[in-house]
Order: structure tokens, then C-alpha cells, then sequence
């Protein structure tokens, strides 16, 4: 099919390219960018005045619960909820019902996403049986079935010689491995950041060095190896810091962070609000500026919503027997454009750090509106303004810490391959 994009405003991350012009797309890819001839012939032609046309956003965590029992949504509802938010393509974590640490599962999950048609998604395996942590999983049949990333979720490894000998294994398939980096036995059973805020709430904290003991180690057994790293949900300055020393030694690590901690923190718990239970958990507010800095100053490669939808029975839970996640992803643009409008980013860096940036840590292809690239595009009206409702929202989650917050930045398209997958 070809199609026309007139009059919009292209900003491209992977060559720095911005400028009001058009788009033409044939065979699901960008044919021309740049004016376009008024004999070309389209089906389509989409008005771009007003709108920004960037590459589709990636979403480097996205819990999808698929396989699972469909009470916190499923792979259908979530990726609704990616293409409405401008991603095009998605890492399924493996924390799934059952783990996603046979082929069959990932099987299963390729099969249902080929068949919905909407994100392109990548599987990601788990690096142990069971995520427990015990016994390395069967990795090159996982390899075989088409796992793109291997994945322990948000559940670290204790041993350091398995997780030595899983890296290894990793940096043989050429593999990226993304990892939670926390010492388990000082974050014990914590269900929020260890402080004086933790203790007169009378909640488990848990402590902040949990994540930087966590991340030391982990950096320096895969430099053992050499297995790129990619740490895609930082909560502290301090683990940056690690990470951006261990890249000027040269190591292939990268990390992200998600936008909950750039946007709240602890205080953001409040009177027991579970929609603000996230893991890592929310920080102090000069962790979260720390954090807010780093990516400022270019340390952090990606950010994501690390999406975690779950069903409204959970709202009933306490907060210590609430699971942890925020449902956010068709909400991430208009969330990350909070740091655009704070001047902690330009509009084309925030649009790197979703799309391109996300793509590097992750090894996949970089996503590009240049001539020739595959037409993934989200469209977004940067000044729309509106007051989030999550129950608008397509996704079965409705645990976000966001409720009535004025945000700006709708998408009115995503495309995947050419393909209109949204439409506003």
C-alpha cells in the first residue's frame, strides 16, 4: 500500500534530521522523505500539520501476562495499550504464567503476536529455570525458538559463579542479557525504599545499597566475559555511575531507567497507595534528582514505563500484599514529555531515549525514518492537552499513581510497517 504523510513535522534521533516535510511509504517502508511529487499516487494521504512523526517507541519491559490466567489483561490488551501510546515494538518479559523458559511458551507467544498483527514483539528468555536462580535454562533451544534477549525479569541471581557461567554462555549466542541488579539478602522482603518515611509507615524498606552492591558485582563478572549488559530499570544514582564507568573502561553495558522514577518518589507512596508500589521502589527525592540528572547528561541509554498492568482485584490488597507494577504504557509519551516541558531534555533527546536508545541497549535495529527503513512511525500532537483518566486507557491495568494529572502530547497514528495499527 502506499501512503502519504503531508506537512509534518519529521524528527529522526538516528541522523538528527528535523524539518516540516512529507512522508511517502511504499511496501512498509519509507520511500521518500522530503517532497514529494504531486503525480505520486497514494491510497492514503494522512495530514500531518501540527503533528510530530518520530520512529515508533520501543518498550524495553512490558509484562503482558501471556501465557497467564487474563484477570490483569493479556497480550491482545496490552499491546492495544502499546500502539495506542506510539510503540511499535515491545520485550515481553518472562515472568509469565507459566516462566517463559521453554520453547513452547515462547512458541506460544510468537504465534499470538503474529496473529494480533499490532507491535512487533520481541520474547525475551529466562536466563534460569524457573527465574529461580538455581539451574541455568535450556538457553540454546530458547535461542532456537527465537528468543531475542535473555531475561531474569526483576529477580537476581544469588550465585555469582551460575550467573558467571550464564553470561558466558550469552556472550557466545551474541545475546544481550538484561539483568536485576540487587543484592537479595539486603533487600530482603522489602516492599518500599528503606527510610524514615519506611519506618513510620511501618513497612519492610528496602535499602537503596541493595541495588548498588547488586550492580558492582554484576558489571564486574560479565567483564569476564564479555556479555553486553543492559540494566533497563535503575533507581539510583550511585548504579549510573557504575555503569557509566564500567562504558569508559569499554565494557558493553547500558542501562535505563523507568519514568516513574523520574517523575515521583517515595513520597509518592503517601497513605499506603499501592499504585505507587513499584520495584525498585521509588527513591527519595534526591535519588530521583540524581537520577533526573544522569539522564540529562546523557548516562542513561533508554527509558520505559515498565509497564506491569494488573487487575482491579488487586485494589483491595494491603500494600505489603499488593504486587509491585505501574500500568503505564500508553501513557509514556506524554509522561516523559514532563521532562521536556521541565528543560531537563530537548524534545529530540527525550525521543532517543524512547526509540533509538532502547534499540542500542538492546542490540535490535535502529529505528529510523530514513529512506529505505521499515515504516514504524508515531504520529503525536506535541500541544494537545488533556487530564489523564486511566480508565480511558486500553490497557486492563488501572494501577498508575497517575490519576488527574495534566499531561500534554496525544498520538493520533502508529504505524508498523506501513500499516495504520491506531488511529485517535
Amino acid at each position: 500500500m502506499h501512503r502519504i504523510i503531508r506537512n509534518v513535522r519529521v524528527m529522526d534521533p538516528s541522523d538528527g534530521f528535523d524539518a516540516v516535510t512529507d512522508l511517502a511509504i511504499v511496501a512498509g517502508k519509507i520511500a521518500i522523505r522530503g517532497a514529494i511529487a504531486e503525480d505520486f499516487q497514494a491510497e492514503e494521504i494522512l495530514d500531518g500539520t501540527g503533528l510530530v512523526a518520530c520512529p515508533g517507541l520501543i518498550e524495553s519491559s512490558l509484562q503482558a501476562h501471556s501465557p497467564g490466567h487474563g484477570r490483569d489483561g493479556d497480550l491482545a490488551s496490552e499491546l492495544q495499550a502499546a500502539v495506542a501510546g506510539g510503540v511499535t515494538q515491545v520485550v515481553l518479559r518472562p515472568d509469565t504464567q507459566p516462566v517463559a523458559d521453554t520453547p513452547a511458551v515462547l512458541q506460544e507467544q510468537q504465534l499470538l503476536a503474529e496473529k494480533l498483527a499490532l507491535a512487533r514483539v520481541q520474547v525475551s528468555a529466562a536466563l534460569t529455570t524457573g527465574l529461580q536462580g538455581q539451574a541455568l535454562s535450556e538457553m540454546t533451544a530458547l535461542l532456537d525458538a527465537g528468543a531475542r534477549v535473555f531475561s531474569q525479569a526483576k529477580q537476581p541471581i544469588r550465585s555469582a559463579a551460575l550467573l558467571r557461567l550464564a553470561l558466558s554462555y550469552a556472550a557466545d549466542f551474541g545475546l544481550p542479557v538484561m539483568l536485576h541488579p540487587e543484592d537479595s539478602e539486603l533487600a530482603a522482603h522489602g516492599v518500599m525504599n528503606e527510610s524514615g518515611l519506611s519506618m513510620r509507615l511501618g513497612l519492610p524498606g528496602r535499602t537503596a545499597v541493595a541495588e548498588q552492591v547488586g550492580i558492582q558485582r554484576d558489571i564486574a563478572i560479565a567483564a569476564l566475559s564479555g556479555c553486553p549488559l543492559f540494566f533497563p530499570h535503575l533507581s539510583t544514582g550511585a548504579a549510573i555511575a557504575a555503569v557509566k564507568a564500567a562504558r569508559q573502561r569499554g565494557e558493553a553495558v547500558h542501562c535505563g531507567v523507568s519514568i516513574h522514577h523520574l517523575l515521583l518518589s517515595e513520597q509518592d507512596v503517601g497513605f499506603f497507595n499501592v499504585h505507587a508500589k513499584v520495584l525498585p521502589p521509588l527513591r527519595s527525592l534526591a535519588e530521583r534528582d540524581a537520577l533526573r540528572r544522569a539522564v540529562a547528561g546523557g548516562d542513561v541509554t533508554a527509558i520505559s514505563s515498565d509497564h506491569s498492568p494488573w487487575g482491579v482485584d488487586r485494589e483491595s490488597m494491603t500494600f505489603i500484599q499488593a504486587p509491585f507494577g505501574i500500568s503505564a504504557v500508553e501513557w509514556l509519551l506524554p509522561l516523559t514529555l514532563r521532562l521536556v516541558d521541565d528543560g531537563l531534555l530537548s524534545l529530540m533527546a527525550a525521543l532517543q531515549l524512547l526509540s533509538t536508545g532502547p534499540a542500542q541497549a538492546l542490540g535490535l535495529p535502529v529505528p529510523s525514518l530514513q529512506v529505505g527503513s521499515a515504516a514504524d512511525l508515531c504520529l503525536f500532537d506535541p500541544e494537545a492537552a488533556f487530564t489523564l483518566n486511566p480508565a480511558s486507557g486500553a490497557s486492563r491495568g488501572r494501577n498508575l499513581p497517575y490519576a488527574q494529572w495534566d499531561l500534554r502530547g496525544r498520538v493520533r497514528y502508529t504505524l508498523v510497517e506501513g500499516r495504520v495499527v491506531f488511529r485517535a
